[in-house]
C-alpha cells in the first residue's frame, strides 16, 4: 500500500536529505532552488520514460563560465510527491527514495551524469 505523507510530512523529508548533502557540497550550491510539486507537468515529461521522481532544470556547474551565467535565474531542483509515495510501501521506503531522488538532482546540478549517479547508487 502507498504512503499517504502530507506535504508538511513530505517537506520535512526533503529536508532531511538536503541536510544530508556533504557539507562541502551544500556550502557550493548557489541559485539553486529545491521545491516539491505533487506531480509532474507534461512538459516536464516530455520524452522521458519511466516513472519521473524528480527533475532538474538549469545549468550545471561544469557547463557555467562567468559571462554565460551572469544573471542567470535560479536553478531548480523539483521533488515529486505524488510519484514518490505511490511507489514507496512504507515510510522508511519514502525517506529512502526520497534522499535517492534528492541526491541525484543535486548530483545533476553539480554535473554529474546518470550513468555516473547511478554508479554511485544515486539513480
Amino acid at each position: 500500500m502507498p504512503v499517504d505523507a502530507t506535504p508538511e510530512e513530505f517537506e520535512r523529508i526533503v529536508a532531511e536529505a538536503l541536510d544530508s548533502i556533504p557539507v562541502e557540497l551544500g556550502a557550493r550550491m548557489e541559485n539553486v532552488a529545491v521545491v516539491i510539486e505533487d506531480w509532474p507537468r507534461p512538459d516536464q515529461i516530455a520524452g522521458r520514460t519511466g516513472t519521473l521522481l524528480g527533475l532538474y532544470e538549469g545549468v550545471p556547474l561544469t557547463a557555467r563560465g562567468p559571462m554565460s551565467y551572469a544573471g542567470a535565474m535560479p536553478d531548480r531542483i523539483t521533488i515529486f510527491r505524488g510519484p514518490l509515495c505511490a511507489r514507496a510501501p512504507d515510510a522508511d521506503t519514502l525517506a529512502h527514495d526520497v534522499r535517492v531522488t534528492v541526491l541525484h538532482e543535486v548530483g545533476h546540478y553539480f554535473g554529474i551524469s546518470d550513468a555516473r549517479l547511478h554508479e554511485l547508487g544515486w539513480g
